[in-house]
């Protein structure tokens, strides 16, 4: 090879780094589109689970907690909220209604939303929802 890097030699290695990385770029597309498919959780939505996202989206409680990593980092996430209260919607909704409104002194806490039961449990089933979609390990501890 020779000690002078030429403008022909410039050229071959990005037309070939173009092409390799257009190609690896094309193989991960297709390989995502053939996974999706398999990790939709969307057909298990219902009228519950869309009115528990309404009441969660009019609560904003997207401004305290994460949910799935989105959100603020103020309260804990709550995309594994189902499992953390024993897979059981009765314990989340006993922990929304019992939710003291001064809270500790000295610490953060959840304010009382005064939810209906019914909103109550379309929150709960919308929590349980979300925990069931397959998100690869997120978030990556019990806790949150």
């Amino acid at each position: 090879m020779s000690e002078k890097f030429t403008k022909s030699m410039s050229r071959n290695i990005f037309y070939g780094g173009a092409a390799f990385f257009f190609l690896l770029f094309v193989a991960l597309t297709f390989d995502t589109t053939r996974a999706l498919p398999e990790r939709d959780h969307r057909q298990n939505i219902t009228e519950q689970v869309a009115f528990g996202k309404k009441v969660w989206e009019k609560n904003n409680c997207i401004g305290c907690h994460t949910l799935l990593g989105e959100g603020a980092y103020f309260a804990p996430e709550l995309g594994n909220v189902y499992t953390r209260f024993g897979n059981s919607k009765e314990a989340i909704m006993a922990f929304i209604k019992g939710r003291p409104v001064e809270g500790i002194q000295g610490r953060r806490s959840m304010p009382q939303f005064n939810l209906t039961d019914e909103e109550l449990e379309a929150v709960a089933e919308f929590l349980k929802w979300s925990s069931e979609i397959n998100t690869a390990n997120w978030p990556p501890n019990v806790q949150g």
